[in-house]
């Protein structure tokens, strides 16, 4: 009864998002309310659960710069013991409340995308995690719903392995708690996110 698997964070979320302070005049800026990023953890070898984050934030500035922000400690897998044992024993969130993806986008392209239209584009990010920080690359597929607000989805999962980010030692403790044969070491993770511009 123990899905995990560090799922945080697609680089691709890398796509707007900002950090907790207040985005200047012509960011976009995410609606946490509409934008979810979701994660899949598989236990004792083929028991696949879905998981989410709740507290998102980001925004992308006017020059192109990405950030995504992760409040680690609204991991929700649905069942309160296991989000209280991740926060504590896997993200450890008392010393790493956070993850954090950054990224520069190309604004051009986007500009470009009339209301219906996407677009797909490479990102190459970076996402700090548990103290690391590690390169990326995704494919995100950018939608424009309307002038001002867009929607980027994953275009395909974004493999993340635990041993990336010095989380092994949490994952094994996950799986003494839990009782169970095995949890995979690599999570796929997936999001959409909308943003609006400011």
């Amino acid at each position: 009864m123990y899905p995990f698997r560090l799922a945080v964070l697609p680089a691709s979320l890398v796509l707007l998002a900002a950090c907790s302070q207040p985005a200047a005049q012509g960011d976009w800026v995410l609606d946490g309310s509409a934008s979810r990023l979701n994660f899949v953890s598989i236990k004792a070898g083929d028991v696949a659960e879905t998981h989410r984050f709740t507290d998102l934030s980001g925004s992308v500035a006017p020059g192109g710069e990405a950030e995504l922000v992760i409040d680690l400690a609204s991991v929700d897998t649905g069942i309160g013991i296991r989000d209280e044992r991740m926060r504590e024993h896997f993200f450890e969130v008392a010393d790493f409340p956070q993850a954090r993806i950054t990224a520069r986008i190309d604004l051009a392209t986007l500009a470009e995308l009339a209301p219906g239209e996407r677009t797909t584009l490479a990102v190459d990010a970076t996402l700090d995690l548990h103290g690391a920080s590690v390169p990326l690359a995704a494919d995100v597929v950018v939608t424009d719903l309307n002038g001002t607000r867009v929607l980027v989805e994953s275009a395909a999962p974004v493999a993340l392995h635990v041993g990336d980010f010095g989380l092994g030692d949490g994952l094994a403790t996950l799986q003494d708690l839990a009782g169970l044969p095995s949890i995979t070491p690599v999570t796929p993770v997936t999001f959409s996110l909308v943003f609006e511009r400011g």
